[in-house]
């Protein structure tokens, strides 16, 4: 990944980040409403995230964790893999080890229960 690409990716990052930061999700229009959701009255794996997001940004972990706990809980692994990304170079074996198809099909795994999950016990 060139130069170039990361800084107009992080600057995309902030970007982003700001609007979580400056507007709820809960109370502003721009945010979309989940489809699935919409259509089911059932929540999917990612349902709360936006929410869960701008209390993150706001300092309520527990708020956030309310939300969308698998947010929560992943911001470490979100953390590790951006770090394997752009230090790929220097550290393959760290990107190559999170990239193998084993522990990308737990973490899809580990999603479909949190959906399965979710929905079950109402949370």
């Amino acid at each position: 990944m060139n130069r170039t690409v990361k800084y107009i990716g992080g600057i995309v990052l902030i970007g982003v980040l700001a609007v979580y930061a400056l507007l709820d999700p809960a109370r502003s229009a721009l945010f979309p409403k989940c489809p699935f959701y919409v259509l089911t009255s059932l929540k999917c794996p990612g349902c709360g995230s936006q929410r869960a997001l701008h209390a993150l940004l706001h300092g309520d972990v527990s708020g956030a964790f309310s939300y969308n706990a698998l947010l929560v809980v992943s911001v470490p692994l979100v953390l590790l893999l951006l770090y394997a990304e752009l230090l790929r170079k220097k550290n393959p074996r760290l990107y190559f080890t999170l990239h193998k198809p084993g522990f990308i099909l737990s973490l899809a795994g580990l999603i479909v229960l949190w959906w399965i999950f979710r929905n079950i016990f109402s949370w």
